[in-house]
């Protein structure tokens, strides 16, 4: 269920990973495993390219399909795994380079894989403030490091102090806004200096959509225009990180027959 990808490989760093947003199994079943994205749904880089290559998204749903039907089976089948000789020795592991913590079980089993791993360090993504907020941050295990990564439903309850990414669209937006870049490496987003910044995935259609805003930008005027009205319904992307005047019309809630 452990895998490596060319980026991290080089780093020590191993993945697990399920489907990306919502689908459904081969059987019609719907799954939702991002229940908190945002406007980061619109331009997920885990939504095309490998990712959507039929080997790579089975072997997700593989994943997420043993977690479903058998939570305490599969925490006990990655507590074996983890066991293995290639993992002792200060490795790392990133939950989710595609998925997030869809439920309170779900998180609790990975903490509960993470407290009985300590030769390796669990580090991970997510727009599951809340459910963090209650299960993690009262008390982590020593070996759990987390960035909330903004472009989520519940970017509004991100606090002062919490270590946060943001999406940008490129290494100078990153160094105006005075983030600090990951480029270097993925661990930087944990271990290195907070606020982090990343840049856009290079897909362009991708790129177009998103614009000149960061992820934080395009959530905040999505909340916006939901407190004030739906604003213009052909709004484009605002041109400029200085431009506060620009709306998004709303987009679509998600949902599993979508995909």
């Amino acid at each position: 269920m452990i895998t490596q990808n060319a980026y991290l490989r080089p780093h020590g760093i191993y993945t697990f990973s399920i489907p990306a947003l919502a689908g459904r199994f081969d059987d019609g079943t719907p799954y939702v495993t991002c229940p908190a994205a945002g406007v980061c749904a619109a331009v997920c880089y885990a939504r095309v390219g490998t990712f959507r290559f039929p080997k790579v998204l089975a072997k997700h749903q593989r994943n997420l399909r043993r977690i479903l039907s058998d939570l305490p089976q599969w925490r006990q089948d990655m507590l074996a795994e983890l066991a293995a000789p290639r993992f002792r020795g200060g490795r790392y592991l990133r939950i989710h380079d595609a998925g997030d913590f869809f439920s309170d079980a779900y998180l609790d089993a990975w903490l509960a894989i993470a407290r009985a791993t300590s030769g390796m360090t669990f580090y991970t993504y997510t727009k599951e403030v809340a459910r963090f907020k209650r299960l993690v941050e009262p008390d982590p295990p020593l070996n759990w490091r987390w960035v909330y990564s903004y472009g989520g439903k519940q970017d509004h309850l991100i606090a002062p102090g919490d270590r946060v990414a943001d999406v940008f669209p490129s290494e100078a937006a990153i160094t105006r806004a005075e983030h600090h870049s990951n480029d270097a490496s993925d661990l930087l987003a944990v271990l290195g200096p907070s606020p982090v910044g990343m840049v856009m995935n290079n897909h362009p259609h991708l790129r177009k959509r998103i614009g000149e805003r960061t992820l934080r930008e395009w959530q905040e005027q999505k909340r916006s225009a939901r407190r004030h009205g739906p604003g213009r319904l052909n709004a484009r992307p605002c041109r400029s990180e200085q431009t506060q005047a620009c709306h998004e019309p709303d987009l679509p809630e998600e949902r599993a027959d979508d995909h």
